[in-house]
C-alpha cells in the first residue's frame, strides 16, 4: 500500500513540474491561439485574449500570466473551481496579475434615465440589490438613503432607493452631460472546490456582488497583493469550509464590507489595509478570522 501511494505521489508531482504558463493579452491576444507564448508567434501561438479561455485550456498546476495593459482592464467574470484549477503545495495553481484590472462596471450612457425633481434622476441598473455608481471612472460620493433621500441629494451626490440609482445633476445639466458607469457583472473572481491556489497582484473592482468570492472548499487558497474596490457588496467574501489568506492584500470603497466572513470559512490575514471608510472592515455570518501582524 505503501509503495502504491509513492508512485502515486511521484506521478502528481511529475505532472505538476511541467505545469504550462499560459498567457493572456486583452488587446493582442486571440481565443484562438493556445496561449503557450506571451508574444504572437504565427496563427496559432501566441496569448489568448480573455482570462476565461486561458481557464479552458488550464490543467492542474498552470500558470495563468496577465498582461497589464494600462487603461484596458479585463471585463469579465471567472470562476477557478475543480481540479484542473488547483496545484500542490509547492506548486500552486496560480492567476497573476502583473498589475492588471478586472473590470466590472457598466456604462450608463444609454441608460433609461427618468426626471424626479428638481435637478435629480434615477436609473434602474441590470441589477440593484447592491451598488456604486462611478463618475468619470471614479467613485461618485454616495449618500445614504434616511427618509427622503432625493431631497438630501446635493450635485453630483447619488444614492440607491428600491434598486434604482438617484443621481443629483448640476444645474442645466442632465445625466447624459457626465460620463457615468455602475456595477454590471456579478461577481469578479469565484472560487470553490479547489486546493493550493495562488492570486497575485491584481485589482478587481465595480462588480455588483464581491471583488473576489471564495465560495466553498477554497482550501489552502491565497491571495497576495490584491486589490479589491468599489464593489457593491464585499471585497473578499470567504464562506462555506474555505480556508484562505490574504496578504499584502486591500479592501477599500466597497458598499457593505471591505471583508465578509462566512458560514465554517477560515481567513488568515497578514499585512492587508481594510479601509472602514466607505463600509466596515469586517463583516461576520460565521465564519473565523486570524490576523497575524507583520
Amino acid at each position: 500500500m505503501r509503495s502504491l501511494w509513492l508512485i502515486a505521489l511521484i506521478l502528481t508531482t511529475a505532472d505538476i513540474c511541467s505545469a504550462a504558463n499560459i498567457y493572456v493579452d486583452n488587446l493582442a491576444g486571440d481565443d484562438r491561439r493556445n496561449g503557450l507564448e506571451a508574444k504572437s508567434l504565427g496563427v496559432g501561438n501566441g496569448p489568448v485574449r480573455t482570462i476565461a479561455k486561458a481557464l479552458r485550456l488550464a490543467q492542474k498546476g498552470d500558470r495563468i500570466i496577465l498582461a497589464n495593459n494600462p487603461g484596458s482592464p479585463y471585463r469579465e467574470s471567472i470562476a477557478i473551481s475543480g481540479g484542473f484549477h488547483s496545484g500542490i503545495a509547492t506548486y500552486p495553481f496560480e492567476l497573476i496579475g502583473n498589475g492588471a484590472t478586472l473590470d466590472g462596471s457598466l456604462s450608463l450612457a444609454n441608460g433609461e434615465w427618468e426626471f424626479v425633481s428638481g435637478q435629480t434622476f434615477r436609473v434602474r441598473p441590470p441589477r440593484g440589490a447592491y451598488q456604486r455608481l462611478f463618475l468619470n471612472d471614479q467613485p461618485a460620493e454616495f449618500i445614504a438613503s434616511q427618509g427622503d433621500a432625493r431631497a438630501m441629494l446635493k450635485p453630483l451626490q447619488w444614492t440607491l432607493i428600491q434598486g434604482q440609482i438617484y443621481f443629483c445633476c448640476e444645474k442645466d445639466k442632465i445625466p447624459a452631460s457626465y460620463n457615468l458607469s455602475c456595477c454590471g457583472l456579478r461577481t469578479g473572481i469565484t472560487i470553490y472546490q479547489v486546493e493550493d491556489v495562488q492570486i497575485s497582484d491584481l485589482t478587481v473592482r465595480g462588480f455588483e456582488l464581491d471583488g473576489v468570492n471564495a465560495a466553498d472548499t477554497a482550501y489552502k487558497t491565497k491571495l497576495l497583493g490584491v486589490v479589491s474596490q468599489d464593489n457593491g457588496r464585499s471585497g473578499f467574501t470567504v464562506g462555506g469550509a474555505s480556508r484562505v489568506t490574504l496578504d499584502q492584500c486591500t479592501g477599500t470603497g466597497n458598499g457593505n464590507s471591505q471583508l465578509r466572513a462566512e458560514g465554517y470559512s477560515q481567513t488568515t490575514i497578514r499585512d492587508c489595509e481594510l479601509d472602514s471608510k466607505s463600509a466596515p472592515a469586517l463583516v461576520r455570518d460565521g465564519g473565523r478570522v486570524f490576523q497575524i501582524k507583520p
